[in-house]
Parts: structure tokens; C-alpha cells; sequence
């Protein structure tokens, strides 16, 4: 059983930055893609972000494309989302999820994600 723990959100101004983590615990990602989702208030989950097990493949919702920015550090065991020039339709409850495959590519769909955090509050301010 995967465990991820998100963390990194809060309260932002318009135009601001923050940087989203997310580890498991119990266990490490090799072999696991990962995905960033998002879910306003009164709206379905949304996939943000995806990076392949490796890292060398990353694919964006066009909405954040040139914003967010996903990265994974192996040693640290530690799944990044950076986001600049935050937006307040930005503002969600963001998840990170994991799913395990043996195809190093990044996965734009919720589809599929075996494993979900319990999400971080990202508010951003107008």
C-alpha cells in the first residue's frame, strides 16, 4: 500500500509562487508515474501535471502549460510541482497521485492512478 503525503499549499497573491511536494511514505515511486490533479469547489478533478517514473517525460493541462513545472527527485524520494504566476482560478484542492508501470512515459489521464494523497489547499488571492 502507497501512502502519499502532499504538502506546500496555502495562502498566495495573484502573480505568486508556491512549490507543491509529495512523498510516500512506506515504500519509494521507482517504477511509479505520478500526477498532479486539482479539484475546485463545485468542480470535477482535473488532471494539472504528469512525469514519468524516470522523469524524462512530462506533459501539461494546457491551462498551466509554461506555469506549473513537474519534477521528481529520486534521492529525495520527492515529487515536485512548482507553480508561478499563480492565477485565483488556480485556487483548488491539489492531489498527487502515483500509478505503477513499467512504460517510461507520463500519463495525462486520471485513469489509472492506482494510489491518491489526501490534498493540499491552494488558495490564491486576487
Amino acid at each position: 500500500q502507497v501512502q502519499l503525503v502532499e504538502s506546500g499549499g496555502g495562502l498566495v497573491q495573484a502573480g505568486g509562487s508556491l512549490r507543491l511536494s509529495c512523498a510516500p511514505s512506506g515504500r519509494t515511486f521507482r517504477r511509479y508515474a505520478m500526477g498532479w490533479f486539482r479539484q475546485a469547489p463545485g468542480k470535477e478533478r482535473e488532471v494539472v501535471a504528469a512525469i514519468s517514473w524516470s522523469g524524462a517525460s512530462t506533459d501539461y493541462a494546457d491551462s498551466v502549460k509554461g506555469r506549473f513545472t513537474i519534477s521528481r527527485d529520486s534521492g529525495k524520494n520527492t515529487v515536485y510541482l512548482q507553480m508561478n504566476s499563480l492565477k485565483p482560478e488556480d485556487t483548488a484542492v491539489y492531489y498527487c497521485a502515483a500509478r505503477l508501470t513499467y512504460s517510461d512515459r507520463s500519463y495525462l489521464s486520471e485513469m489509472g492512478y492506482d494510489y491518491w494523497g489526501q490534498g493540499t489547499q491552494v488558495t490564491v488571492s486576487s
